[in-house]
Parts: C-alpha cells; structure tokens; sequence
C-alpha cells in the first residue's frame, strides 16, 4: 500500500449463526473489494425476528467465531432494531458488501445510507456456487433428519 493512501474498509453484516463455506467465500470475496473487512454480527432479536426461530449460537458466541478468521479485522454486535446507522457511520465504510441471499436491494440500501450521512458503496457479492451446503437452514434441516429420529 502506497503512502497517502486510505485503506478502503468493506462493511458485511449477517447472521453468520453456524458458519459454513458460503460465508467464508462471501467474506473473502467481500475482504478483495478493499483492504478492512468489518462485521457486523445480527444481534439474537434480530435472529428470532427474521428467521423465526432461535439463533443456534448467541451473538457474543458468533463475533468471537468471527474475529478468529483471519479474513475479518474487525467485528460488532448490531442493534436488536435492525441496521444500526449510528454504528454504520462509526464503522465509516468505504464499501457495504451484500450477500447473494441478502433481501436488500443495493440501491434502495445506497440511498438509505445517504440519508444517513453514510457515503458507501453498496455491492452484492455473487453465489461462487448454490448448494445446500452453504446455507445454515439447509444444514440444520440436514442435522436434524440424520440424528433426531
């Protein structure tokens, strides 16, 4: 890296509740975009409420998951309300990363952000490949049928 030169920083958020190879892949592709790749871990509310369903591993549990993979720099817990904008303009990210199953659309989320004060761009990173193996919902379906009788 150049001298003078801001490091771009890549904000992901996400469950991340068993982690698989799909979200490795979508951290490491969304980490290629700029030099920082920060996380913000959906707080256990914000599981129950979207999913529907208790989280696996609590918040605290999946941060320190996280931040022990050496494609992440830094990791936070979000708001129980949703996107926490305060937190996003803390973060003060260069790029916000989506991910192929992501319900957001990028330019709905690009003119949130604005309205924020927050002048990132949004980017959705694409499948490397769709499997059900890299989907958490598919897995503990998986888990369930072969262990729970």
């Amino acid at each position: 890296m150049g001298e003078g030169r801001k490091k771009i920083r890549v904000l992901v958020g996400g469950v991340f509740d068993i982690l698989h190879v799909g979200h490795i892949h979508f951290l490491s592709q969304a980490k290629a975009l700029g030099d920082e790749l920060v996380v913000i871990v959906a707080h256990d509310e914000t599981v129950r409420r979207q999913k529907r369903r208790e989280p696996v591993n609590s918040a605290e549990d999946r941060a320190e998951l996280l931040r022990a993979l050496s494609v992440v720099d830094e990791v936070y817990i979000g708001s129980p309300g949703g996107i926490d904008y305060g937190l996003v303009r803390k973060i003060d990210p260069d790029i916000v990363a989506i991910g192929p199953d992501q319900a957001f659309s990028c330019e709905r989320l690009k003119e949130e952000l604005r309205r924020h004060g927050i002048e990132a761009d949004v980017i959705r990173i694409p499948y490397l490949y769709k499997s059900d193996r890299a989907k958490t919902s598919k897995i503990i379906q998986r888990i369930i049928e072969t262990y729970c009788d």
